[in-house]
């Protein structure tokens, strides 16, 4: 089923599965991949322009926490951890709300939205997430606010570079 996405500049594009455009390099994320292994692609989310929102994305299409391969479950979470270093240490992110649906028309992939101070006005907990979702992708897609999600970006990039996934 195709549908119609906008992303964070304001352009849209129509796809069937946003993940899979996105991981197989149809559509390139706002300011490139982050890091890319042969399970994940980490990106920042393409629709909203908030500093150090990555979404972690499988490359094969599937929905749920419980169809992860023993592999991808290893990767998964030392991505994550990973990740969220990067964010506390490059970026200054001390707060993260984690989520992921298994109700969705894209496939497996994780949020990790960063709290910052602006964003208390809509509250402290899980239910303020959509409007402030919201409020960024309507307000805050200036060009000196893409500097900065640029910025992070690019941060996390040389995080991210030297990464290497060691099972034990």
């Amino acid at each position: 089923m195709t549908r119609q996405i906008t992303l964070a500049d304001g352009g849209s594009v129509e796809v069937d599965c946003l993940s899979c455009a996105l991981t197989s390099g149809l559509i390139a994320p706002t300011g490139g991949v982050i890091y890319e292994s042969s399970n994940f692609n980490v990106h920042q989310d393409v629709a909203y322009p908030i500093r150090g929102l990555v979404i972690l994305a499988s490359k094969r299409h599937f929905y749920c926490m419980d169809e992860l391969t023993s592999e991808e479950q290893f990767e998964y979470i030392s991505l994550i951890h990973k990740i969220r270093n990067e964010q506390r240490i490059r970026l200054g992110i001390d707060k993260v709300y984690y989520f992921y649906n298994e109700d969705t028309t894209h496939h497996f992939h994780l949020w990790m939205v960063p709290r910052y101070e602006w964003m208390k006005k809509f509250g402290n907990s899980v239910e303020s997430l959509r409007p402030v979702l919201l409020h960024a992708r309507k307000h805050m897609n200036t060009e000196d606010n893409m500097e900065i999600v640029f910025d992070g970006i690019n941060q996390l990039k040389e995080g991210m570079k030297d990464f290497v996934i060691n099972a034990k």
